[in-house]
């Protein structure tokens, strides 16, 4: 039995209520077991990390994860429904830190370093929590139980097993290198985690002029942004092949390449030119006196990639804080001087009065001392981009370190033909993924950290040589101590394991200190989520590679890199075959969230106020290529749109309780009337697009398609049905009416159940299942709709269509008239450029007739006889020749059919006149004639269709708009009295007009007809429900009372 359906819901209640019907009849339980042992569909979910609460970004990728599982599950697909945690990394141990109040590595050490890892693995447990309640609040249907998460061991242990692979293929070393590294978490960073950290900031650059040994007087121009790199300067480099200007100033030789010459102050002279070339080899002073540069021999040396696009082109070379300046060291044998420790203080006296601060605090100390020894010339404060960490945000500097690499050379090749047999969404993102891969250095996988992937790699002070693990069960055998108290693989139980060396026996051997690369703990969940270790691989076979992942455009770079890698190193193949990626959330004026700027939106606030559904459609429909401006704002049109579907199934629902219609009996399409028979071809019209769009991920051409199709249904069929579920007797017409309305509210709520679960669900277990007893138990355990190829009839969607584009104009050129459709107007005109479609206005020429309230439907050649003229007397010519008979003559002209007068002027015709008693002949040219609008007309054009109203209206036509419009207003004083669509009324009416009189004369059994009225008869008003209303030709009074 069906339930009456409220007027306009309340979506978060309602899904409240549904998650609650879910988690009681254990419908996603069912929905796998179900499916279980049928065709597999294999999903590999990207972890949310485990680090706080959603918010309102998170939910799109969730969405787009949630739509396509669950559509792939009502096609029968068997699935694993396995959701990720990132547990491990920097932004986990910074949280914890600030929670703690710790400030440093060493505050960490001291605090303990088990406690620290315990309070990670809380804070993770602690919001996997959340975010699966969040999850599930959004409607995302996953195993929660089996959640995978990236702290486990085996995980680590699956990471193990990948580098022992990498080891054996002689990919794996330590390298000396200079790294991008944060002070503040006191580690380095990888080429990856570097793309995007790039900011636009101001920094104080110095330019100094150095005195070059061999030439007294003269000096050498350098420009740096970085002053706390000049205690660890060990060279300068010039383009060889550079012109470089010598120049006078103040009694000194400068030199400076000939294109910065506008850095020099004034008072410069230029007295010539050299080449870059001739001031290799010479010797310089400075930039610091200090003792670590004592002992120093400091020389300019050649480098052809010097430029002059800013500072003076001369490089500042300091190889042990910046990575081209070591490369440059290693082919000029430079000195290397590594100025700072790992939280970026100088690290000892050596560096004179920089010595216990760090880089960041001694610009001024560096300057004055600059000045001091006379080496400073200029400062200015430059703009420039500065890469920060992108985890605590703080600016990262360059420091030479021994870290562990994964060689890239052999793999790159390999990963690119992988890579291109990926199906990537949009197309640009592959041809990101090539540039990244063209243009990858080595991998740097080791952190200096603690809360993270323990590297397994134990150095033999025997033999030299590197054991690296590959399991768990590999660490047993080969560990002396330690496995008693290893609780889990991670610091600081994993550092007590001793083992003996893999290759000559040597015994105690400890494990490197270091931790991995977050991406290696992401980028192995194809191997470690399925059982790769097992050594029939069974259940990884029939689950690898995956038919489909989504995450953000920038995870090119990071996960979907990190997968391929770890992919193509163990299997040599792509681990996925189709990867859809989106773009960023961002708020209403297109700013990206952020907690300090205030513009965060938690998930939970947004839900609370419109709901999950609500979110989920707008992310659905988004272009995936441009950033979703996320606000209130943008979720009332999509209210409204919804809205727009449930107000149909209202309607449905509020006749269907009443007349308790036999829908489940299949009505031939022959039996049909046409509108029905168009409204289920256009309903499988559009399930044809769904289905080819929803296999092929583009669900934001299901969304547009859905909402036009809503808008046809809406404010289409159902206006032009209306009377057919008004009208009493049960007879076929109805019949097909309640059938169509309700197969096609159902077929909606099949094919729209991915994208919104929980309105979908709602309609369908009170609308189904309150007709259809036996109808599976959820909306999502259907088998998702295709279309009925039988049901689609291409002609009529056509004609459909013309009698639609008929009717929107004649609707648009009734408001430029000013002219009510209640008011019945004698003919529309319509002029046609393609023959063909006439057919659709002749086949639907009642439906075109009807619903623009016209009484007839003519097709013209031309819309010239719409038009009128103004016609005035050419002065010009007749002003001498009538002199003062001109009034005369004007007279006589306004006495003629100014659109007969037009149409001679026009064709070059005379027009002939009566003056005084005088037949007189005018030329053409003689007579002004500008073409207007004729006020009884009212023209507009579209594409190949131009139509006339005719707006003249007879007293006959006055008085049936003046009956519609009285219907109008007693339909709403019944909803006003609440009373129900059933309900039968009398009506009493008073007026002193005898034009209104007259008329309800002539229209009662019609109006009695419209408005379930069992009376009508002029007399007092009486009860409470009265009204009084103009209705444009007099006004009255009248009351309804219900029988």
């Amino acid at each position: 039995m069906l339930k009456d359906v409220e007027q306009i819901p309340s979506f978060p209640d309602l899904e409240k209520g549904i998650l609650k019907l879910w988690e009681e009849n254990k419908s996603f339980e069912k929905l796998v077991q179900k499916n279980k042992g049928q065709k597999k569909w294999s999903f590999f979910d990207g972890p949310i990390t485990a680090n706080n609460p959603m918010g309102v970004h998170h939910a799109w990728g969730r969405t787009y994860k949630d739509v396509f599982i669950r559509h792939r599950a009502m096609q029968g697909f068997d699935q694993r429904y396995q959701n990720g945690f990132d547990c491990q990394g920097l932004w986990v141990e910074v949280v914890v830190e600030k929670d703690l109040n710790l400030n440093s590595k060493k505050e960490i050490m001291e605090y303990g370093l088990d406690n620290f890892s315990t309070k990670c693995r809380e804070r993770v447990e602690k919001f996997s929590k959340i975010q699966t309640q969040q999850s599930i609040r959004l409607g995302q249907w996953m195993d929660w139980e089996n959640s995978y998460y990236t702290m486990n061991d085996s995980n680590i242990e699956t990471i193990w097993h990948f580098l022992k692979k990498c080891h054996e293929k002689g990919w794996l070393y330590q390298g000396h290198r200079c790294m991008p590294w944060c002070t503040r978490c006191g580690t380095s960073l990888s080429q990856h985690e570097l793309h995007d950290s790039y900011h636009d900031m101001k920094h104080r650059s110095v330019t100094l002029h150095l005195p070059i040994v061999e030439r007294p007087g003269e000096y050498i121009m350098v420009w740096t942004t970085t002053p706390w790199t000049l205690s660890a300067n060990t060279a300068l480099a010039v383009n060889p092949n550079l012109d470089y200007a010598k120049v006078e100033w103040e009694g000194k030789i400068l030199y400076l390449s000939k294109g910065t010459l506008s850095r020099l102050k004034k008072g410069a002279k230029e007295l010539g030119v050299i080449k870059g070339k001739d001031l290799v080899g010479l010797h310089y002073r400075g930039p610091m006196e200090i003792p670590a540069r004592q002992k120093l021999e400091l020389c300019i040396v050649p480098w052809e990639t010097v430029g002059e696009e800013e500072g003076t082109g001369v490089v500042h070379i300091a190889p042990g804080c910046g990575a081209e300046d070591y490369e440059l060291s290693k082919t000029q044998n430079l000195s290397v001087i590594v100025p700072i420790d790992e939280s970026g203080y100088y690290v000892s006296s050596d560096f004179g009065p920089l010595y216990g601060k760090r880089t960041s605090q001694v610009v001024d100390i560096v300057f004055s001392h600059l000045k001091e020894h006379g080496y400073f010339y200029d400062s200015e404060n430059y703009e420039h981009r500065y890469p920060v960490c992108w985890r605590c945000q703080d600016e990262l500097v360059f420091r030479l370190v021994d870290e562990w690499f994964i060689r890239c050379d052999e793999i790159r090749v390999p990963m690119k033909k992988a890579a291109a047999s990926v199906e990537w969404m949009p197309e640009y993102a592959g041809m990101h993924m090539q540039n990244w891969l063209d243009n990858m250095g080595d991998w740097c996988i080791s952190r200096r950290r603690f809360w993270g992937l323990p590297l397994p790699f134990f150095k033999c002070d025997a033999c030299g040589k590197w054991t690296v693990v590959g399991s768990k069960k590999e660490l047993q055998q080969l560990a002396l101590s330690g496995m008693d108290s290893l609780k889990e693989l991670h610091r600081p139980w994993i550092d007590d394991v001793k083992i003996s060396c893999s290759h000559c026996g040597h015994k105690g051997l400890s494990r490197v200190s270091e931790v991995g690369d977050c991406w290696l703990d992401a980028g192995i969940i194809p191997f470690s989520t399925l059982d790769y270790m097992n050594e029939d691989k069974t259940y990884w076979k029939e689950w690898y590679p995956c038919e489909f992942i989504t995450e953000m455009i920038e995870q090119v770079r990071l996960w979907f890199y990190s997968l391929l890698f770890m992919s193509v190193t163990l299997e040599d193949k792509a681990p996925y075959k189709k990867v859809l990626t989106y773009s960023a959330v961002v708020d209403e004026e297109g700013a990206y969230f952020s907690k300090t700027k205030g513009n965060a939106i938690p998930f939970d606030v947004a839900a609370e106020k419109i709901g999950a559904d609500l979110m989920r459609w707008m992310y659905a429909g988004q272009n995936n290529r441009s950033n979703l401006r996320f606000g209130y704002k943008p979720a009332e049109e999509v209210r409204r749109k919804i809205l727009n579907f449930w107000n149909v199934y209202r309607f449905y629902v509020t006749y269907a309780r009443l007349d308790n219609p036999d829908v489940t009996k299949e009505i031939p399409l022959d039996k049909m009337p046409e509108l029905d028979r168009w409204l289920l071809c256009r309903l499988h019209s559009s399930l044809q697009l769904i289905n080819h769009k929803m296999q092929n991920y583009e669900v934001a051409a299901v969304t547009k398609e859905t909402e036009e199709l809503w808008d046809d249904l809406s404010n289409w069929y159902l206006r032009r049905s209306r009377r057919r579920f008004w009208k009493s007797e049960n007879d076929q017409d109805k019949s097909s009416a309640y059938y169509t309305l309700y197969t096609t509210l159902k077929t909606l709520c099949l094919a729209l159940a991915p994208i919104i679960p929980f309105t979908t669900e709602y309609i369908y277990q009170n609308l189904v299942r309150g007709t259809e007893p036996n109808a599976p138990e959820s909306v999502h355990h259907n088998q998702y709709p295709v279309a009925q190829e039988d049901k689609i009839d291409r002609a009529l969607l056509e004609d459909m269509e013309i009698a639609m584009q008929v009717c929107t104009m004649g609707h648009a050129t009734r408001e430029v008239a000013k002219t009510k459709v209640r008011q019945p107007l004698p003919c529309l005109m319509v002029k046609l450029e393609k023959e063909q479609d006439k057919r659709g206005i002749e086949r639907f020429t009642e439906i075109i007739k009807d619903e623009l309230n016209v009484k007839a439907i003519q097709f013209v050649q031309n819309t010239e006889e719409f038009h009128t003229y103004d016609i005035k007397p050419n002065l010009k010519l007749l002003g001498k020749k009538y002199g003062k008979k001109m009034d005369i003559l004007k007279e006589a002209l306004a006495k003629l059919d100014p659109k007969e007068v037009g149409h001679k002027v026009t064709n070059k015709q005379s027009v002939e006149i009566v003056m005084e008693g005088e037949q007189v002949s005018l030329a053409p040219e003689e007579i002004l004639a500008a073409q207007k609008k004729d006020e009884n007309f009212c023209t507009s054009q579209d594409k190949d269709m131009t139509i006339v109203l005719d707006t003249r209206v007879t007293q006959e036509l006055k008085e049936e708009g003046a009956m519609r419009d009285f219907m109008r207003q007693i339909q709403s004083m019944r909803k006003e009295a609440d009373f129900q669509v059933s309900d039968h009324i009398h009506i009493l009416y008073q007026t002193e007009n005898e034009f209104l009189r007259k008329a309800i004369q002539n229209y009662a059994s019609y109006i009695m007809q419209e408005t379930l009225c069992d009376s009508i008869q002029e007399g007092v008003p009486q009860g409470n429900f009265q009204k009084e209303m103009d209705l444009g030709e007099g006004k009255i009074l009248l009351s309804v009372a219900r029988k």
